[in-house]
């Protein structure tokens, strides 16, 4: 009995990240939002490790900031930052 190589069976089951919904839950914070300084940030992506929302937004390797649709304002990142450049402000306030 032979069985198919991986490359020859049909796709199914695969969820492709550019063709995935993502879910708009960051409606429902409450504590306020993360608000980043970039003078101060050095780029080193812990926030973006430790985002369980997938909130941080990363572009060509460079932080760029946060996607409030989707973040829900646990301030995870605020604590992982290492440079406190991250901190939390209440929501409308910039």
């Amino acid at each position: 009995m032979s069985l198919p190589r991986a490359t020859e069976l049909p796709t199914g089951g695969t969820v492709v990240s550019a063709e995935a919904l993502r879910n708009r839950t960051g409606g429902w914070r409450t504590a306020g939002r993360p608000r980043v300084d970039f003078d101060r940030c050095v780029n080193c992506k812990l926030c973006w490790v430790y985002c369980p929302d997938s909130a941080v937004l990363v572009e060509d390797g460079v932080f760029r900031g946060f996607d409030y649709d989707v973040c829900k304002g646990c301030e995870i990142c605020v604590e992982m930052c290492p440079v406190d450049a991250i901190d939390m402000v209440l929501e409308g306030d910039d």
